[in-house]
């Protein structure tokens, strides 16, 4: 009796054992796929085809009570995030790229999309888990196995020529191959072009047999084939090619060439021509005139002609008189205005030259003579010069100048007196400075180093004159009214000079 307790105490105590080391590995909550009906160890396949329609699985959440937590982990808001992933996205992707359970109730749809052949394992792992307890993953992993459409045989076509139709030569139509295939997808290329045949088949007239030939992926093949003549219609064909710079009234003002080029396609061994000598024409020259004319088998062609005048030289141009280039004049001794005379040699003038540019303001003046030929050709000479400004001399007594202030009873007539020089030739003449005279009421500035009362005043009201005695313009200026007010005074020679007191 003793024994059989004790035989029973030892196997009691080792079924507990065995049911304390399984909610370690076994009893926390599942998360699986729904790809069988089934939850277990062996990963679910998801077959898919190149090209076809996606795949679709849901992952959902079965409780299974023994990791601490009773009844589904997911009770009170609490949550689980997963990261879903393609262990080969070049043959399949997967998508959402995450998950996230708030209950045992929840269902979440994976798309799988296929990409190329091959197989590729979608799986999960945990990203977040607020439940206090653990989950069973492995059982969402399934495999994806992408396999290759099935093959059916194509179809092939003869393109762009019909079989019997005449066609001209050098206008035969491309031959293409169409190929229809559902599992490669349509495609074209050129077709294989037989030798040309017949009595005139070293002139390229004669049968062509355009052929097609195509083996799909899968081994399966599809040819076609369709037989054409090529026929010669048409005489020789001449074109020109005429290179150069065209100028006015049909005139060329570059080298000219011009290329002549015959062509017959349909019958070339029959062909001759007239003329149709290219030409490079490098020199001047009066109109000239070039031709071609071609025959073959198909016919007569020209003479087609073409007329050239070339004159790519400018007009000779000259300016007379007038202003030496780089001579300085002072203003009102600038000579007069020049005049010019032109000539070209074989197209001749379009019209007179014509001058510009010449003035007596002060300052550098350019005056150009310009000419122009009837071919276009334009040609210019040029000359420059320098328009000196007058001197100013002075203001002299009773003026005084340097930064002093001259003080004067208001309404008193101040005489101004100058020099005006063109050069070391003294003006004398009234007419060369501008009247009146100009005066600006300025503020009085403090601190001035001098000032000074002007000791002669002049009576009468504002004049100019120019006194031969003193060999000096005197300007009468007679002031305004008014006292504690300053003014400068400016005078003006009519080539733009001045002079301004107080300076």
């Amino acid at each position: 009796m003793r024994t059989y307790l004790r035989g029973k105490i030892t196997l009691l105590f080792i079924v507990c054992t065995v049911l304390l080391a399984v909610p370690a590995i076994a009893l926390a909550d599942d998360i699986s796929n729904n790809l069988d009906a089934s939850v277990d160890a062996a990963a679910e396949v998801m077959p898919l085809t190149t090209g076809g329609a996606d795949g679709t699985t849901q992952l959902f959440v079965t409780p299974r009570n023994g990791d601490g937590k009773n009844g589904c982990n997911l009770t009170g808001g609490t949550s689980l995030g997963l990261s879903v992933s393609s262990s080969n996205p070049s043959v399949a992707t997967v998508s959402p790229s995450s998950v996230t359970f708030t209950s045992c109730s929840d269902l979440k749809t994976l798309t799988v999309h296929p990409v190329a052949q091959g197989s590729t394992t979608i799986s999960v792992s945990q990203t977040s888990n607020n439940t206090g307890a653990t989950f069973a993953l492995a059982p969402a992993t399934f495999t994806v196995n992408v396999t290759p459409p099935p093959n059916t045989a194509p179809t092939i076509a003869v393109a762009g020529v019909t079989g019997g139709a005449n066609y001209n030569k050098g206008s035969v139509p491309n031959a293409t191959c169409q190929v229809t295939d559902t599992e490669d997808g349509n495609s074209s290329f050129p077709a294989t072009l037989s030798a040309i045949t017949g009595t005139y088949a070293s002139d390229g007239i004669g049968s062509q047999t355009a052929s097609c030939d195509y083996t799909d992926g899968g081994g399966l093949q599809a040819s076609a084939s369709e037989t054409y003549n090529i026929v010669d219609p048409s005489p020789p064909v001449i074109t020109k090619v005429v290179t150069g710079t065209e100028g006015n009234n049909g005139w060329y003002t570059s080298n000219v060439t011009v290329d002549w080029t015959v062509n017959d396609p349909e019958s070339p061994n029959s062909l001759q021509t007239t003329g149709c000598n290219d030409q490079n024409i490098t020199a001047d020259q009066a109109e000239q005139t070039y031709s071609c004319s071609a025959t073959s088998a198909g016919g007569s062609s020209g003479p087609q002609s073409v007329s050239i005048k070339r004159d790519a030289t400018d007009p000779n141009v000259s300016l007379v008189d007038g202003p030496a280039n780089g001579s300085e004049h002072y203003f009102g001794s600038v000579p007069d205005e020049p005049t010019c005379n032109a000539s070209d040699a074989l197209s001749e003038l379009a019209g007179p030259c014509s001058v510009s540019g010449y003035g007596t303001t002060v300052g550098s003046h350019t005056v150009t003579a310009t000419a122009t030929d009837n071919a276009g050709n334009e040609a210019t000479a040029s000359s420059t010069y320098k328009v000196l400004a007058w001197d100013f001399r002075g203001f002299y007594q009773p003026v005084d100048m340097g930064g002093v202030h001259n003080t004067i009873k208001g309404g008193s007539t101040v005489p101004i007196k100058f020099e005006l020089f063109a050069g070391s030739t003294e003006l004398t003449d009234t007419a060369n400075v501008v009247q009146p005279l100009k005066y600006q009421k300025i503020s009085c500035t403090t601190g001035v180093p001098t000032e000074d009362a002007i000791e002669t005043v002049a009576t009468g009201g504002t004049s100019l004159r120019y006194d031969t005695t003193g060999g000096q313009f005197i300007y009468n200026w007679k002031t305004p009214t008014g006292a504690g007010t300053c003014y400068n005074v400016t005078i003006s020679s009519i080539d733009g000079s001045s002079k301004t007191a107080p300076r």
